[in-house]
């Protein structure tokens, strides 16, 4: 279930982080299904479905600051890539562990083939949200569809949410993401996700490609209702997206604190809650500071605001002072009306 009154939905990202190796890529299942997360989703496509196999410019990454400098797209596509006969048994693990598979498909072909696979739902990633055709595709399926919204300007996004819509999508989630790998806190801009939930009616949650798990726990408290984040056994072992990839125990606490956080929101509330009665004892309160007989009168010097809180409140310490005592009372003796004339 999705929405503000389930925790967050955290998705584990395996993307290329297989490493070539199916062994490796079932242990990453079963390490991900161990730190609790709730899904895990693959990216479905070939080299050849992503780009050509060609060296002129603009097929090879050239931004020198890029994870990927000097890298040709094809070859990083097909390095990257999990092999479609790998998904079966991926799915099945996944599901075996409690844990919800699905994919990212990159063209239609992907689409058929995730159906004979029966894929919960489908996501559409950043640098996808605006192939119109690829979203109706997916949409007509009828399953819940994520979209991640990096780059995308509010016109676009509007084209794309309307398309799902039109095309059957009656469960959309859209990602706030920052297509940079890995992002910054700085440029992450989570207040849009309120925003984009009140702008197009729908779930919004958060593709987090910076380190560590902060901007996700904060996320939640914008109301994101689904948290993706990529995933590896240990970044030391390298892999395409190692990098800015969680490792098993920050995927825990991932779980652990972004729940933490959906239950601190709650609801506006002023006073003690139930929970804090017992503490209520430890306000200040007024208490007799000496051993007093009847007819003597409150001083500043006899009468203090103290704690434990089982005698009148300090704001009747002006009204009390030069107030006789009916009684005689010993030092410690909370504070009463009925102790005064």
């Amino acid at each position: 279930m999705v929405g503000p009154d389930y925790p967050p939905l955290i998705v584990a990202e395996m993307s290329g982080n297989h490493n070539h190796s199916l062994d490796r890529a079932l242990t990453l299942v079963e390490a991900a299904a161990k730190a609790g997360a709730h899904a895990l989703k693959l990216q479905t496509y070939t080299a050849d479905t992503m780009t050509l196999d060609c060296d002129k410019p603009g097929f090879v990454i050239e931004d020198a600051n890029s994870l990927w400098a000097g890298a040709q797209l094809y070859r990083l596509y097909d390095e990257a890539q999990t092999p479609w006969e790998w998904h079966a048994p991926l799915f099945a693990r996944a599901r075996e562990l409690g844990m919800i598979p699905f994919s990212t498909p990159f063209d239609a072909t992907a689409v058929e083939f995730l159906e004979t696979l029966n894929s919960a739902c489908y996501k559409i990633a950043s640098f996808e949200n605006t192939d119109i055709a690829l979203i109706r595709r997916v949409a007509a399926t009828g399953k819940p569809l994520i979209i991640s919204t990096g780059m995308a300007s509010v016109g676009e996004l509007a084209k794309s949410v309307s398309a799902a819509r039109e095309a059957g999508c009656e469960n959309l989630v859209l990602l706030k993401c920052t297509s940079t790998y890995p992002a910054t806190a700085d440029n992450s801009n989570i207040s849009t996700i309120p925003h984009m939930r009140q702008l197009f009616e729908c779930q919004v949650g958060l593709s987090d490609h910076t380190m560590g798990t902060g901007v996700s726990v904060a996320s939640v408290a914008f109301g994101a209702t689904v948290i993706e984040k990529h995933f590896t056994l240990a970044r030391s072992d390298g892999g395409v997206d190692s990098a800015f990839s969680l490792e098993p125990d920050e995927l825990h606490r991932l779980v652990i604190e972004t729940e933490r956080a959906w239950r601190a929101i709650g609801r506006v509330h002023y006073g003690a809650t139930e929970a804090e009665q017992q503490s209520l004892q430890f306000r200040r309160s007024l208490y007799i500071a000496k051993d007093l007989r009847a007819g003597e009168r409150l001083t500043r010097e006899n009468v203090r605001a103290i704690r434990p809180g089982f005698g009148l409140a300090p704001e009747h310490l002006e009204e009390v002072l030069g107030a006789v005592l009916v009684t005689d009372v010993e030092r410690g003796t909370p504070l009463s009306w009925t102790l005064l004339r």
